[in-house]
């Protein structure tokens, strides 16, 4: 299950003669891109992203030989009650690229595929906010909900049972390692790995 896209009428247009006209276009590929971010905050409409991670799936293979990972300078100070959380500390950030340099490195490294995510649409959200205030257009990407799938797979073997969707959980569940939780490359990978083994994994063992 996808939660619903709602594509803006003219966000085509206005991609259509910039550098990113491409992601509007049907992706003929077999690729999937996971994605990441660690933010300073929860609420996507003002959170500042720190960092982003991203890895390529193809087929049945994670292509941890194509991955990304970019570390943000955020425009104010780091509030010192979520750094337990990121691990991310001001002066982790010094010296970081802007924002505005990163997104377009993001944007060519996604191109057209499916966006794949653990709660997708805060990181698409989030992601939108600027590419809106840069270049006036939304993502259109196709995103795929981990959690959706999770259900959807548990529940055909299990469809009276009560899931837990933490991440944690969906790991263990799936017998995936979690590599570098809360770093956003780490985490990219791990939801890489559960939706390949959801997608071609033998029977989820509920705990």
């Amino acid at each position: 299950m996808l939660f619903q896209r709602f594509l803006r009428p003219f966000d085509k247009i206005r991609a259509a003669k910039g550098p990113f006209a491409g992601l509007f276009t049907p992706c003929s590929v077999d690729e999937v891109v996971s994605i990441d971010c660690e933010t300073t905050s929860l609420d996507p409409q003002s959170a500042d992203i720190l960092t982003i991670g991203a890895v390529k799936i193809r087929g049945n293979q994670v292509l941890t030989s194509q991955k990304l990972s970019l570390k943000i300078q955020p425009p104010k100070p780091i509030n010192q009650d979520s750094i337990p959380v990121h691990h991310i500390r001001n002066q982790d950030t010094a010296g970081a690229m802007s924002l505005e340099q990163a997104l377009p490195i993001l944007l060519n490294f996604i191109g057209n595929r499916p966006i794949l995510g653990y709660f997708v649409k805060f990181d698409i959200t989030l992601i939108n906010r600027y590419t809106e205030l840069y270049y006036g257009f939304h993502l259109p990407n196709k995103p795929i909900e981990l959690c959706h799938v999770y259900y959807k797979k548990v529940n055909t073997y299990y469809p009276d049972a009560w899931l837990d969707h933490k991440f944690e959980t969906l790991a263990s569940t799936l017998n995936v390692p979690i590599i570098g939780r809360h770093s956003a490359l780490g985490d990219a990978i791990t939801v890489a790995l559960m939706y390949l083994q959801l997608q071609q994994g033998k029977r989820p063992k509920l705990m």
